[in-house]
């Protein structure tokens, strides 16, 4: 019987995910093993393809790996209700928020310290100064 499907390097090259990274995919159940020729090379059909784009895109938006996997099942199984998927991904946009916020106070707080600088001496440096005292900053989640 002859196989079908692309070899790994080629299922890499149309789904843009690396050759390590697709066979982590299988080792940690996101994708199902595929068949194998009689040479042991792996034949990834254009379904296999379409899931590896669909789990890099996720990764690509910050989704962890488990949240992943419930997604995947969702998009196998989609006569399920999307509430799941939008917990989700409101789980995800909470996370981006918060870590919005934090660069935001990152950002105050480092410009605060170059505007604070004077040029002189290292012993009257501001940004040392802040530096060796986190007490000195005005947001203390950062």
């Amino acid at each position: 019987m002859k196989l079908s499907g692309v070899a790994i390097g080629e299922a890499a090259k149309r789904s843009g995910v690396k050759v390590p990274t697709i066979r982590y995919y299988e080792q940690v159940g996101l994708l199902p093993a595929p068949p194998r020729t009689d040479g042991n090379r792996r034949l990834y059909e254009a379904a296999d393809v379409r899931r590896l784009a669909f789990i890099r895109h996720a990764r690509e938006l910050g989704f962890e790996v488990e949240a992943i996997r419930t997604l995947l099942d969702l998009q196998d199984n989609p006569g399920q209700s999307c509430a799941v998927a939008d917990a989700i991904a409101r789980a995800r946009l909470a996370e981006v928020e918060q870590r919005i916020a934090s660069l935001q106070a990152l950002k105050a707080e480092l410009q605060r310290m170059a505007e604070g600088c004077r040029h002189g001496r290292v012993d009257e440096c501001r940004v040392i100064e802040i530096l060796a005292d986190h007490d000195k900053c005005l947001h203390g989640h950062h």
